[in-house]
C-alpha cells in the first residue's frame, strides 16, 4: 500500500493512497474465513462452511468490506505519518476520489481538524468604554412609574371626557355584515386607551366619550388577524361606557419603599432609590453591550485572530445560506441554478465571505468558551426557552419541543456561550 500524506494548512489534510489488487485480495480472504466461523448456511454446520461457499454467498459483500477495511487502513497510516491525533479531527473524512481499475485502486481522502487558535492578545481587543451614568431624576422617574403601576384604579369622580390613558369599562358587541361574530362580545371590559390592546381604531374613537354613552365604532380587522374569517373585514361595534377608571395618587415615601422591598429590613425610600439606580445601571450597561459592544468586538476578533478553518465546515455554511436564498427563489431562477453550474458557482462565491465570518467566530468562541471555562447546560436552554415562551404566551413544553424537533437546540446553545464569553469579557474590561 503505498501512501502519500500532505499536511494543506492547519486545518486541512489530504492522504492519497494506491491499494494494489493483491491486498483487496488478501483482505477479501482474511474476512471470508472468519466468515466462515460465524455464518449460518443451510446444509452446514456452524463453524464448518467452506471459505468458497462463503465467498459464492457474500461475494459483492466481501469485496465492499475489504475495500472498506483497506479504507481505514489509509487514513489510519496516514494520520500516523502526519503525526494528527484522531481526537483532534472534526466531522467525518471526505472521500475526494475513489478510482477502480483491473490491478488497483487509488484513492484520495481529506480530513479536517480542529484549528488552534492563539488567544493571547485576546484582552487588548476588547474595546475601551466608560460605564453608563444614571441622573437623580433617571431613578425619579423610574420610582414613579414603579409606584403608578403599584397604584389601583379607581372611578373618576366627574363625568368627563375620557382621554388617551384612562381606562373604559365598556360593554360591547361586534357586528360583520349585520351579523354578531363569535367572540366579538363582552361586558364590563376594562379597555386601557392607548394601549393597542383592541384593533386598530378601537381605542381611538373611544376618546372624548363620557361616562354612560353608547357609540358605534366601525373598525376594519388587519389582514393579519388570527381568525380567517375575520381578518380584513370591516366590523361594526356597538359600545356602552360603564364607567372610566383612572390610577389612583400613590404617596412616593418609606411606606411605598417598604411594599417595593420585601423583606428588606429597615426599608426607607433612600434604600429604593440605591438599588433602582443599581437596577438603571445594570439596565444601560446591557443594552450599551448588546447594541454595541458585544457586536463590535466579535467583528474584532474575527477580524484580528488568525487561523485555518476547516473547509467543509466553510463548505457546508455556504450550502445553508445557498439553501436559504433558493427557498427564496422562483422556479424558473432554481432551474437555471440546475442546468448552469457556473451560474450556480457564482452563487455560492458570494456567500463565501460570510461563511468564513461566521465559522472563524464559531471557533473563536468555542475556544474561549473553553479555556474560560463557560458551559451552558441543556436545562439552561431549557429554562430560557420556558421563561421566553411564557412572556409570549405560548405554551413553554411545546415551544421547547418545536426547536428541539427542528434542531434548533445546538444553534441556541451556541448563541446562549457566545453571549456569556462576550459579557465575561466585557466585565473584565470593566472591572479593571
Amino acid at each position: 500500500m503505498e501512501i502519500k500524506a500532505n499536511k494543506i494548512n492547519g486545518a486541512n489534510a489530504q492522504i492519497e493512497a494506491t491499494i494494489s489488487r493483491d491486498e483487496l485480495n488478501e483482505k477479501t480472504e482474511k474476512i471470508a474465513k472468519q466468515l466462515s466461523k460465524t455464518a449460518n448456511v443451510q446444509g452446514f454446520r456452524k463453524g464448518k462452511v467452506p471459505v468458497a461457499i462463503i465467498k459464492k454467498q457474500y461475494g459483492e459483500k466481501l469485496v465492499e468490506d475489504a475495500e472498506a477495511e483497506a479504507l481505514r487502513e489509509v487514513l489510519a497510516k496516514g494520520l500516523t505519518e502526519l503525526n494528527i491525533d484522531s481526537v483532534s479531527l472534526i466531522g467525518e473524512p471526505t472521500i475526494s476520489k475513489f478510482e477502480k481499475s483491473d490491478d488497483k485502486i487509488e484513492v484520495a481522502v481529506k480530513v479536517a481538524m480542529r484549528p488552534e487558535i492563539n488567544l493571547e492578545n485576546v484582552k487588548s481587543f476588547v474595546p475601551d468604554f466608560e460605564k453608563p451614568e444614571v441622573t437623580d431624576e433617571e431613578v425619579e422617574e423610574r420610582i414613579k412609574e414603579i409606584a403608578e403601576n403599584q397604584a389601583p384604579l379607581v372611578d373618576i369622580k366627574r363625568n368627563r371626557k375620557m382621554k388617551e390613558g384612562d381606562t373604559a369599562v365598556i360593554d360591547f358587541e361586534g357586528f360583520i355584515d349585520g351579523k354578531a361574530f363569535e367572540g366579538g362580545a363582552a361586558e364590563n371590559f376594562e379597555l386601557k386607551l392607548g394601549s393597542g390592546q383592541f384593533i386598530p381604531g378601537f381605542e381611538d374613537q373611544l376618546i372624548g366619550v363620557k361616562r354612560d354613552e353608547e357609540v358605534t365604532i366601525n373598525v376594519t380587522f388587519p389582514e393579519n388577524y388570527g381568525s380567517d374569517t375575520l381578518a380584513g373585514k370591516d366590523a361594526e361595534f356597538k359600545v356602552k361606557v360603564n364607567g372610566v377608571k383612572v390610577k389612583d395618587e400613590v404617596v412616593i415615601d418609606d411606606e411605598l419603599a417598604k411594599k417595593l422591598l420585601p423583606g428588606e429590613e429597615d426599608a426607607t425610600l433612600e434604600k429604593l432609590k440605591e438599588e433602582v439606580k443599581k437596577a438603571l445601571e445594570q439596565e444601560k450597561l446591557a443594552k450599551l453591550y448588546n447594541d454595541e459592544l458585544k457586536p463590535k468586538l466579535l467583528e474584532t476578533l474575527v477580524e484580528k485572530i488568525d487561523f485555518d478553518l476547516p473547509e467543509f465546515v466553510v463548505d457546508q455554511e455556504i450550502d445553508m445560506a445557498v439553501n436559504k436564498k433558493a427557498s427564496q427563489m422562483s422556479e424558473d431562477e432554481i432551474k437555471e441554478l440546475r442546468e448552469n453550474p457556473e451560474k450556480l458557482n457564482e452563487l455560492r462565491e458570494s456567500f463565501r465571505d460570510d461563511a468564513i465570518k461566521s465559522v472563524k467566530a464559531t471557533f473563536i468562541i468555542d475556544a474561549l468558551a473553553q479555556e474560560m471555562g463557560i458551559k451552558v447546560e441543556e436545562q439552561e436552554v431549557m429554562q430560557t426557552i420556558y421563561y421566553e415562551a411564557m412572556q409570549m404566551g405560548q405554551d413553554p413544553q411545546k415551544a421547547y419541543e418545536h426547536y428541539k424537533e427542528a434542531g434548533y437546540l445546538p444553534a441556541i446553545q451556541m448563541s446562549m456561550v457566545e453571549d456569556k464569553v462576550l459579557t465575561a469579557l466585557l466585565n473584565e474590561k470593566s472591572e479593571a
